[in-house]
């Protein structure tokens, strides 16, 4: 029964490294979206809330 060796030194690396990936590639997700498509969802949005707007249905009030 004998144990692998290993170095700790390039083990903490490793690990440094991997955690630094998982955060980059969360950071890639969250902030990775380019000027056009951050403008077109911000148009899409607009649209939206002027259409339901437009739907509306106003009441008036009366005889107070």
């Amino acid at each position: 029964m004998s144990a692998e060796i290993v170095n700790l030194r390039q083990f903490r690396k490793k690990q440094a490294r991997s955690v630094k990936e998982k955060q980059a590639e969360q950071n890639r997700v969250t902030f990775g979206r380019t000027k056009a498509e951050k403008s077109l969802t911000k148009a899409l949005n607009e649209k939206s809330v002027k259409t339901h707007e437009a739907g509306r249905i106003e009441t008036t009030e009366s005889e107070d």
